[in-house]
């Protein structure tokens, strides 16, 4: 049985930028070498503040607000780093070097801060109920996650998965056409989005079970069907 209608508390957002270089897209690899060496030190800071979170959740049922914050921070700046590189390429502007939102960037991302978690689901949610969506991930991504560190670093450094396959279809199609296919746009914005829930429910900050669907397109639905988390 399904819950009301809500939108999910992770919300992403991205406009495709008009005239994207025909040939920028070959070494953006080498461009973002800076973002993935910070970004391989953030998410070892990601995965010791979710353990710190979860003591603090498992005790008093809340995510405490600086650390959530923090948390938001590297899925943001993992976001506008593969919206640029090999999640989406959708984009010639550099990413920011920033933890803090960007309104200013096309690709943004927000977490809605929960008042309060369950303190029960917490010991079960980002291990056992969260494996199907790990086997999607998985395929979208190359290889199986099995965490949120590894959901959150696919995302952004991807190998062999559907969404490098298709990014790589939309950057052959800018090279000899000029133009960024619509419809890979919009499927390729379904798996990031996807990958991103998944990394922040199992990264605790949120007890609302992902929905299995492809929310497609660069604005989220203005309202989803979420499932109920499973028993």
């Amino acid at each position: 049985m399904t819950t009301a209608t809500a939108a999910y508390p992770l919300r992403v957002h991205a406009t495709l930028d008009p005239g994207l270089s025909r040939w920028l897209w070959l070494v953006k690899w080498f461009l973002a070498i800076p973002h993935y060496v910070v970004l391989a030190f953030l998410w070892l800071a990601f995965f010791a503040v979710s353990v710190v979170a979860f003591f603090s959740i498992l005790f008093t049922g809340r995510y405490p607000r600086g650390l959530f914050d923090f948390n938001v921070g590297v899925l943001r700046w993992t976001w506008r780093v593969a919206y640029y590189t090999y999640g989406a390429l959708a984009t010639d502007r550099y990413p920011p070097f920033s933890l803090g939102a960007d309104p200013g960037y096309p690709a943004t991302l927000d977490v809605a801060y929960p008042e309060h978690l369950s303190r029960g689901l917490v010991l079960v949610n980002w291990w056992l109920l969260a494996v199907p969506h790990y086997v999607i991930v998985g395929v979208f991504l190359g290889g199986t996650s099995y965490a949120a560190y590894e959901a959150g670093q696919r995302v952004y450094n991807s190998g062999g998965g559907l969404i490098s396959l298709i990014a790589l279809f939309a950057g052959v199609a800018l090279l000899f056409t000029g133009r960024y296919p619509q419809g890979l746009f919009d499927f390729l914005l379904g798996m990031d989005r996807w990958a991103l829930r998944v990394a922040a429910y199992a990264g605790l900050m949120t007890d609302t079970y992902p929905p299995f669907r492809l929310d497609t397109g660069g604005d989220e639905p203005a309202a989803a069907t979420i499932a109920p988390d499973p028993a």
